[in-house]
């Protein structure tokens, strides 16, 4: 028995490669640095969903496909108009996922439907921005690429190209992961042979929770009570003598450098401009430099994500939604390879409470016992 199933292999992957002691991630066998250099979300896409990387006519086919597909039905906006305006936006992303099982043509080819889930999700967390603070409700262009037309529909006016590439790189950095706890929970209701819908709802039921989607959001809240880069080292060796937890470190796979933590820290110092940018990333250097100093933990990419995602004009309550956006083109991947080679996941555990305990009747039990 492992806890939390560590360094249990629960089965076969052609989609992800992860080297935690040597800090290595590639998709398919490419890169995350070659990756996050030269590609964008339409080709990781098709990637993950094809075994390799497209040619220029499949590519532009691809996203043609991808960009027609990204309205919402009907039904789903009214689902999403009928919710209190300070609903919490990842039940809100949950129920529009869901509701796409119901709206999307029931004769639709299994890549069909990962093609509209993918191309929708983006349009979801739009929407439900939108409905919060009362903002008019754009449509998709096609004319943009995903993650131009992503900024657009959060930040109501067209992006330039610096703020397009950067988002382009958190959605490819956040693409898959191997089987993490939101993978693996779509995994294993794909395995049920349950639709594909239902894979991608419970993995963000999965993704919603503190310890998996959202440390950015309690970094990013991290560094405002730091307040200053001379309080660094008083709050952090507070915190660890108090036994707290300091979210955007460590990770159950990497040893030392989390890659894609090397690879947004690269671009925070390009883009940290102002002084208040160049102050709150100084605070989180050296936030990352005492940890590692002080624990040997090294940030993970929700570390510097939230710094980038600020940057973009991205309010915190949609930092996980975003990373939901980012990771759905890897959950359907693996939902499509658990459908290709399934058997029902069922593990065993190892039971540690009582044995033969005698049933008493309801007349005999003494109160405060039933034994």
């Amino acid at each position: 028995m492992s806890k939390g199933l560590e360094d249990v292999v629960a089965g076969p992957s052609a989609i992800t490669f992860i080297d935690g002691a040597r800090g290595r991630l590639s998709y398919r066998g490419y890169d995350i640095g070659d990756l996050a250099a030269r590609s964008n979300y339409e080709e990781v896409a098709y990637l993950l969903w094809n075994e390799g990387l497209p040619s220029p006519g499949e590519f532009e086919s691809f996203v043609k496909d991808l960009g027609s597909r990204r309205p919402l039905p009907a039904g789903v906006r009214l689902s999403l108009d009928s919710l209190s305006r300070d609903c919490d936006t990842m039940d809100a992303v949950e129920m529009a996922v869901a509701a796409l099982g119901i709206y999307d043509g029931p004769y639709m080819s299994m890549v069909d439907r990962a093609a509209s889930i993918a191309s929708k999700v983006g349009s979801i967390v739009a929407y439900i921005h939108q409905h919060k603070h009362l903002l008019p409700h754009l449509e998709p262009r096609k004319d943009l690429g995903f993650a131009a037309n992503l900024l657009y529909m959060l930040n109501g006016e067209e992006p330039d190209e610096d703020s397009v590439r950067l988002m382009d790189v958190l959605l490819v950095l956040h693409a898959d992961h191997e089987l993490n706890a939101s993978t693996f929970t779509a995994r294993v209701v794909a395995s049920t042979l349950s639709d594909m819908y239902s894979c991608v709802t419970a993995a963000v039921a999965a993704l919603k929770g503190p310890l998996h989607g959202g440390a950015n959001e309690e970094v990013v809240a991290m560094v405002e009570e730091v307040r200053s880069p001379d309080r660094v080292e008083p709050y952090l060796l507070d915190k660890l003598a108090r036994k707290e937890k300091v979210m955007g470190f460590g990770h159950r796979i990497y040893k030392g450098n989390d890659p894609r933590a090397v690879i947004i820290r690269g671009f925070a110092g390009e883009i940290a401009r102002t002084e208040e940018q160049r102050k709150n990333l100084a605070i989180l250097d050296g936030l990352a430099a005492a940890m590692i100093r002080e624990r040997g933990i090294y940030p993970n990419l929700d570390f510097y994500s939230g710094f980038v995602l600020h940057h973009l004009g991205i309010p915190t309550y949609l930092f996980t939604p975003i990373f939901a956006v980012g990771r759905t083109p890897g959950w359907l991947a693996h939902v499509m390879e658990q459908y290709s080679n399934n058997r029902i996941i069922r593990p065993l555990a190892e039971y540690v409470g009582p044995r033969e305990t005698t049933y008493v009747p309801m007349d005999e039990r003494h109160r405060g016992s039933t034994r």
